[in-house]
């Protein structure tokens, strides 16, 4: 997925190798409120084509990320949403998560899930609470690696994008 959205001076676009360092400082932040797993570095480069990042243009500051990691043959999962504090509340998270689900689409994956604190932004976007046990895969991936596992107080929701028109 090559195309830009922009907004005035900020762009949506898949993220490159030199934003990673900057992702990095944005996820762990949020990670040490307790609020994302923290992702190392090397995570981060690995997955690197998962990640979308927000931008200004021409300064190329990232003010926030969003990822779709690839679950199974037909889902996904939303992952480390984060905007910086200075730019929440201006519908960029919004911006970045139907960038996320565009490129599901493209994939032509059926359900996207998240698992998050924030289960009103998503519900906003046409996602469904679900219990957590309807995603094994996550469960032993990711979750494995979480310090509140196996008891996690995050709340799982899905969205099924044939039923979706975002």
């Amino acid at each position: 997925m090559t195309g830009e959205m922009a907004t005035d001076s900020i762009t949506i676009r898949k993220a490159v190798a030199a934003d990673v360092e900057t992702v990095h400082r944005i996820l762990n932040f949020f990670a040490e409120k307790g609020l994302l797993l923290p992702r190392s570095l090397s995570e981060l480069y690995e997955h690197l084509r998962q990640y979308f990042v927000l931008k200004t243009e021409p300064a190329g500051t990232v003010l926030g990320v969003c990822g779709l990691g690839i679950c199974w043959k037909d889902l996904a999962e939303i992952q480390s949403l984060a905007i910086l504090e200075t730019h929440q509340g201006r519908g960029f998270g919004r911006k970045l998560v139907a960038a996320c689900l565009k490129e599901a689409r493209v994939l032509e994956l059926n359900q996207v899930f998240t698992l998050t604190y924030v289960p009103r932004f998503f519900i906003k976007m046409g996602f469904k609470e679900i219990d957590k046990s309807c995603l094994p895969h996550k469960i032993w991936a990711d979750c494995l690696k979480c310090p509140k596992f196996p008891d996690c107080d995050e709340t799982a929701l899905m969205l099924d994008l044939n039923e979706s028109a975002m």
